[in-house]
């Protein structure tokens, strides 16, 4: 069964976060797992190598979008990102659900994928990201919405589109 799917590889319901470990975001731009061992967390928000930092939880599909959105449009390594994104199986099919879940609205302009607020009006007075895939999309999308990495409590792509 792929990671972060829940029954049958369905979108699960809402619960709490159940976290095993941490994305954190190197200054070098790798995008590096590290195991939660009780205090792992302070360890990395205490790092001056860490720009960004993200909870895994294995049963939350919206936590393995945010960390490959978020990460790729922190400047994450695009390869490493594809990686994760392709061992999790978010691809263009599951975008259409996380996007639903975010409220993105996902289209196509010529061979180019792309991804505004649901408040869109037109590209003189709205962001939209584009990309070759739904995730480079919305990765787009998340940079031109300004933002940035956090160590805690910093705004996430869900918040951004509100």
């Amino acid at each position: 069964m792929p990671l972060l799917r829940g029954p049958n590889g369905a979108w699960g319901e809402r619960r709490v976060m159940g976290i095993i470990g941490w994305y954190y975001l190197h200054t070098n731009g790798s995008l590096i797992y590290k195991r939660e061992l009780g205090d792992t967390v302070a360890d990395l928000r205490e790092s001056p190598f860490v720009r960004g930092i993200w909870p895994l939880d294995t049963e939350n599909r919206e936590n393995a979008w945010r960390i490959c959105v978020e990460g790729l449009a922190s400047g994450a390594n695009p390869e490493r990102v594809k990686e994760l994104a392709e061992k999790w199986q978010c691809d263009d099919n599951d975008a259409e659900i996380y996007a639903g879940q975010v409220g993105v609205v996902l289209g196509t302009d010529g061979n180019q994928k792309t991804a505004t607020r649901r408040d869109f009006k037109d590209l003189q007075e709205s962001p939209c990201g584009f990309g070759d895939t739904n995730l480079e999309a919305m990765a787009d999308l998340c940079k031109q919405l300004g933002f940035k990495p956090s160590k805690m409590w910093g705004s996430t792509f869900g918040d951004l589109l509100k």
